[in-house]
C-alpha cells in the first residue's frame, strides 16, 4: 500500500498543504494533537457566546479562492464571506474618533474631517505601496523560496531602496501623513505579522495596502467556517485526519523522514513528513539529534504574543463596531516594552472584535461579544503570567472604562483569559509567540526557516513559522508552494 504524506498539525497551513498534495494525486494523513482542527484559526462557544479565538479578520481572499479551485471546487459553494464597513473604527483618548472605509467617498471623508491635508497624502501612499507590492508580491509571496541565497539575486538587491526596505514602517509613514492619529493608524498594520512598526522595514506597509485596496472581510457563521470548509473539502479528497493525535518525535532514517511517532508509542511510516508547526518547537521537541537548528532559531527574535480576554456582556455599547482599536498616547512606548524590555506595555492599544454586529447568534439578544486582544512580548522568563494575569485583566477593562465601555467589569457575565503562555501550551507556539519569527529589520524574512529542511530529506515545514509567514493568505501560500517543491523533489517516491 502506498505510504501517506504525513502532516504534523491540523492548522490552517498544515490543511492547505494536504489539500494541494492530495489535488496532485497523493495520499495524506494529517495529525492534529487538539480535539478540533484549526490551529491557531479556533473557536469558543459558552454561555451562549461565540468567539473566534484566533483571526478575526480575512483578507486576499483569492489565495484561498484558488486552493478551493486547485481542488476543481468553487469557493462560493463552502464560504460566505461579506466586506466590513466601517472596516476599522479606532478610537484615541483625546477623543478622536476615525472610521476606516472600503468606500472611497466616505473614506476621503473621514480623513478630510480630521486632517485636510493628508487626502492627497493618502493617494500618494497608496501609489507608492502599489509599486512596492508589485515589485515584492511575485518574488516574496508566490515564490518558493530556499533560503538567504535567494537574497542575493541582483533583482532583490537593486530593489531594496525601491521597496523601503531599509527604512522602517513609521520612517515611510512620516514621509506621507502630516496627522498623528493616521501614522499612528497606519503604523499598527506590521503587528499583523507581531512587528514593531518602529522596527520592521517600511516594505510592510504593503499589509495596510491590501486591506485598503482589496478589502477586509468576514465569513459568515464566524472565521472558524474556513476551518470548517477545509475540513469538508480535505474529506471530500479523502485525506484522512486524526484529532487527538499528538506527534512525539519525527522518525529520522539514514537522513530521511520515514514517519512519525505519536504520544501513545505508535510509529507511522510516510513517503514524507510535512510539519505544521513552530520550527523552533519541532527542532526542539521532535527531531532529537537536532539541537544546533534549535539553537540558531532561539537566538533570532520572536514575534509578538498576545493578551487576550473573551467577555461576554449583558449590554451593547453604541460605540463598538465589528473592529475597533483603542489606540494609547504613546505608540513608541509600547513596542520598546514589548521588544526591548521584554515586559507588557503599561498603557496598551486594545483591539476588540464584536462579531455579533454581523453575526446576531454570537450572543444572546441584547448582548455582546467582546474578543478583546493586546499586543505582548513573546515568553522570556522575564514575566510569570500565573501571577500577572488577573492584573493584567482588570487594568485593561478599567482602560476601556476610561475609553466608554462605561461600567463594563459590572456587565461581564462570562469570560476566560488567554495569555502568551497558554499559546505555546495549546498550539505548541515556541516562545508563546504568534507568527513565529518577528520581522523586525530588513532581513528577517530570509532568516525564516526555509521550507525544505537544510539537513534532512523529506522533511517540510508549512504555516506561519516558514516562508512567507503568519496570517492566512500567507499561510495558504505556504501550504501551495510546500506542495510545489514536494512536487519537484526527486527524493520524494509518487
Amino acid at each position: 500500500m502506498t505510504l501517506p504524506f504525513i502532516i504534523v498539525g491540523g492548522g490552517v497551513g498544515g490543511l492547505a498543504s494536504a489539500i494541494y498534495l492530495a489535488a496532485q494525486g497523493r495520499r495524506v494523513l494529517v495529525l492534529e494533537k487538539n480535539e478540533r482542527v484549526g490551529g491557531k484559526l479556533n473557536l469558543l462557544q459558552e454561555a451562549g457566546y461565540t468567539f473566534d479565538t484566533g483571526p478575526s479578520l480575512f483578507t486576499m481572499p483569492w489565495i484561498v479562492r484558488d486552493l478551493f479551485a486547485a481542488a476543481q471546487r468553487n469557493f462560493e459553494d463552502y464560504l460566505d464571506i461579506s466586506l466590513v464597513e466601517p472596516m476599522f473604527r479606532c478610537c484615541w483618548p483625546d477623543g478622536t474618533q476615525f472610521n476606516t472605509s472600503q468606500c472611497v467617498p466616505q473614506l476621503v471623508k473621514e480623513i478630510e474631517r480630521i486632517s485636510p491635508s493628508d487626502v492627497t497624502n493618502f493617494f500618494r501612499f497608496v501609489a507608492r505601496c502599489a509599486q512596492v507590492y508589485d515589485r515584492v508580491a511575485e518574488p516574496f509571496l508566490y515564490q518558493p523560496f530556499r533560503g538567504f541565497t535567494d537574497f542575493l539575486k541582483p533583482q532583490l538587491l537593486s530593489d531594496g531602496l525601491r521597496i523601503d526596505a531599509f527604512r522602517n514602517v513609521d520612517a515611510t509613514l512620516g514621509q506621507f501623513f502630516n496627522s498623528p492619529h493616521l501614522r499612528q493608524m497606519f503604523n499598527r498594520y506590521p503587528t499583523y505579522n507581531g512587528s514593531s512598526p518602529y522596527l520592521s522595514p517600511g516594505t510592510f506597509n504593503i499589509i495596510a495596502y491590501v486591506e485598503f485596496i482589496y478589502g477586509g472581510w468576514y465569513i459568515r457563521g464566524g472565521m472558524y467556517q474556513l476551518a470548517r470548509a477545509l475540513l469538508r473539502l480535505a474529506a471530500e479528497l479523502g485525506i484522512e485526519i486524526r484529532t487527538r493525535a499528538e506527534v512525539s518525535e519525527i522518525v529520522v532514517r539514514s537522513g530521511q523522514a520515514r514517519g512519525v511517532r505519536l504520544k501513545d508509542g505508535q510509529e507511522i511510516e510516510g513517503s514524507c513528513v510535512v510539519v505544521n508547526a513552530d520550527p523552533l518547537y519541532a527542532y526542539q521537541h521532535l527531531l532529537p539529534g537536532q539541537e544546533h537548528m534549535a539553537t540558531a532559531l532561539d537566538k533570532l527574535q520572536a514575534s509578538a504574543s498576545g493578551f487576550i480576554l473573551l467577555l461576554g456582556v449583558d449590554t451593547c455599547y453604541e460605540q463598538l463596531t465589528h473592529h475597533t482599536i483603542f489606540f494609547n498616547r504613546d505608540y513608541p512606548l509600547e513596542f520598546d516594552a514589548i521588544f526591548e524590555k521584554g515586559v507588557p506595555a503599561a498603557d496598551p492599544s486594545i483591539y476588540v472584535c464584536t462579531t455579533c454586529l454581523s453575526d446576531p447568534s454570537h450572543a444572546p439578544p441584547g448582548h455582546m461579544n467582546l474578543f478583546v486582544l493586546v499586543n505582548a512580548p513573546p515568553l522570556n522568563g522575564r514575566v510569570s503570567w500565573k501571577r500577572e494575569a488577573e492584573g493584567y485583566r482588570n487594568q485593561i477593562v478599567r482602560k476601556l472604562e476610561l475609553m466608554g465601555l462605561h461600567q463594563l467589569q459590572h456587565h461581564i457575565v462570562f469570560e476566560k483569559i488567554m495569555t502568551p503562555q497558554d499559546m505555546q501550551n495549546y498550539y505548541h507556539s515556541a516562545r508563546g509567540a504568534i507568527y513565529g519569527l518577528a520581522s523586525n529589520n530588513p532581513f528577517s524574512a530570509f532568516l525564516r526557516p526555509s521550507m525544505r529542511a537544510p539537513r534532512i530529506k523529506r522533511l517540510y515545514f508549512v504555516g506561519g513559522g516558514t516562508h512567507p509567514g503568519g496570517g492566512i493568505p500567507l499561510v495558504v501560500l505556504s501550504g501551495k508552494t510546500v506542495a510545489q517543491r514536494i512536487a519537484s523533489d526527486k527524493n520524494i517516491p509518487e
